[in-house]
């Protein structure tokens, strides 16, 4: 797939693989819409993008008020009538033992990685089928095909997401609507220090892992690498990712390994 002239629209735009995202499809001549809460944030996002600026336009929204998102996406659909590609980038992570974390923030992780992807993806679907193509792109995690301690309900978001988006791909395979599903290992960008802690509060750490992780860049590289193939499913990352081979074939041993690991 070329992206030149590719209608793409990215939430999560304002940071991390989302901004990385940003600025290599504007280099490569995309059509960008870019979303997150902090309005702010987005406009620095697009006075960085060096290559047709005015072809970046910012829609903010808040992917954990559900009830705005069909809305909004009217809103970016207006802005080129067509939307080619929707890249689920929003998220957030989490660094609290199930015991100890309050309800109200396992419901703000699964509302935003679960239904706030979901409800944007089943808004622009009809159009998508509609126009005769389309592809969904959902950043899943690693930990959407194994958990680890202190990311019960961050792995339940993303384990929800695969198996919602794989059981959609079998239904519009034959529609012309692609669906994508990314699982990055340990990136550095800020989603540890982002991540929400049993009552809510912010981590405001950097994790080691995290700290020397592939670059937000390479990774928005390899992604676009896997939506230019249409590649179903693709992990991105270092030797994190042959967790998912051990998982599957040495389940025990995989057990027994993540038991040991010092995961913070």
């Amino acid at each position: 797939m070329d992206f030149k002239n590719k209608i793409v629209w990215i939430t999560g735009a304002s940071s991390g693989i989302g901004e990385a995202l940003v600025y290599l499809l504007n280099e490569q001549g995309a059509k960008l819409i870019i979303s997150s809460r902090r309005a702010d944030a987005l406009y620095q996002v697009k006075q960085k993008c060096k290559k047709n600026p005015l072809d970046v336009h910012v829609l903010p929204l808040d992917l954990e008020q559900s009830e705005t998102l069909f809305a909004k996406a009217e809103d970016a659909w207006k802005i080129y009538s067509k939307i080619d590609i929707l890249i689920n980038a929003g998220g957030i992570s989490q660094r609290s033992n199930v015991l100890e974390t309050e309800t109200a923030v396992e419901q703000k992780i699964m509302n935003i990685n679960y239904w706030g992807t979901v409800n944007l993806s089943k808004a622009l679907l009809p159009k998508m089928i509609n126009q005769g193509n389309g592809n969904l792109v959902i950043l899943s995690s690693l930990v959407g095909v194994f958990g680890t301690q202190f990311r019960s309900s961050y792995a339940a978001s993303k384990h929800a997401l695969e198996g919602y988006f794989e059981s959609l791909r079998y239904e519009v395979y034959d529609k012309g609507v692609s669906v994508n599903i990314i699982r990055p290992g340990f990136i550095k960008t800020n989603i540890t220090i982002n991540s929400v802690m049993e009552k809510g509060d912010k981590y405001n750490k950097m994790d080691q892992n995290q700290e020397n992780g592939m670059s937000a860049i390479e990774c928005a590289n390899q992604i676009l690498k896997a939506i230019h193939k249409n590649k179903e499913e693709v992990l991105i990352g270092g030797k994190e990712t042959f967790g998912v081979t051990i998982k599957r074939f040495f389940p025990g041993y995989f057990s027994k390994m993540i038991r040991k690991r010092n995961v913070v």
